[in-house]
């Protein structure tokens, strides 16, 4: 926000107020910074011209797990995403503009005003090299959400590394059991487990983790909590306190904790991890609750 673009703005636009919040620990993503810098800056540009009185722009960003469809696309790719958030309490976009305000050419700009009119299509086309989504809700009178939704990468920047010594939340060769219907997130799951020093084995279904722990202790699960088809992660850990009472796990989810994984937790799961999973971020989670074991059985 103190870019010379954004500076500019604030000259065409000097009573609407800018206001940033960004997530802790945001992922990575590969990505052209030009165009992304662009790409944001017509979103900016755009709600601070749907209020010409004057008001608020709202910028955040967050990791998140996507597992669910995105308005306006027909399949999403499961996974974890950079969402950048451009929100604003303007004059809102009507049903029938929202269907084409990303085609070529379409504006309703007023001649003289900043901007082309042709920034939706750019950042259209931006979203699509990046192999990222961007979804709309608005409200005639009651402002415009723009969201956008960039893969992130597990690669870190060459200055980057983590906020903490590895070593302060390796695992001590426990056995982990992940339990999750995404066999990219049993993947990503595994290499960090492994690389923190634990024994990993992974199951895809709810059904085969009661299965295997029939005939195999585990020191923790990691058992994600919404699961499609078959038994959810709540019934998963109901069935296999049956027979492993008091089996220690963690919860983890794309989505805000809720209901469920506070029944899981009455049950005695432990933590409630959301993804997307950083390295830092899953050892401190399994580090804590296989301590916790420890203090009760010392």
């Amino acid at each position: 926000i103190s870019s010379p673009e954004c500076e500019k703005l604030r000259d065409y636009h000097p009573r609407v107020s800018i206001e940033t919040v960004y997530g802790e620990d945001l992922m990575n993503i590969r990505g052209s910074a030009v165009h992304l810098r662009k790409t944001i800056m017509n979103l900016v540009s755009n709600a601070a011209e749907a209020q010409p009185d004057g008001g608020r722009i709202l910028i955040t960003t967050a990791n998140r797990y996507i597992d669910s469809p995105i308005n306006g696309y027909v399949t999403v790719n499961e996974g974890d995403y950079a969402v950048i958030r451009v929100e604003d309490e303007g004059t809102g976009i009507a049903n029938d503009d929202i269907t084409r305000i990303f085609e070529p050419f379409y504006t309703k700009k007023v001649m003289g005003r900043s901007g082309t009119g042709l920034g939706m299509a750019v950042v259209w086309g931006t979203v699509q090299d990046h192999d990222g989504y961007i979804q709309v809700n608005s409200r005639p009178g009651k402002g415009t959400v723009f969201e956008i939704f960039l893969p992130v990468t597990r690669e870190l920047l060459p200055e980057q590394g983590p906020t903490l010594p590895i070593e302060s939340y390796c695992g001590e060769n426990e056995f982990i059991l992940i339990v999750d219907d995404v066999l990219e997130q049993r993947e990503i799951a595994s290499q960090m487990l492994t690389k923190l020093g634990y024994r990993v084995a992974a199951v895809a279904s709810g059904e085969e983790a009661v299965t295997y722990l029939k005939d195999n202790p585990v020191d923790l699960l990691l058992l994600d909590m919404i699961m499609d088809p078959g038994i959810d992660g709540l019934e998963t850990y109901r069935q296999i306190s049956r027979i492993r009472p008091g089996q220690k796990a963690v919860i983890a989810s794309g989505y805000a904790e809720n209901e469920r994984v506070r029944q899981a937790q009455l049950l005695g799961a432990g933590q409630y991890l959301k993804k997307p999973y950083t390295l830092e971020k899953i050892g401190l989670a399994l580090k804590a609750e296989l301590a916790t074991r420890r203090n009760k059985t010392a």
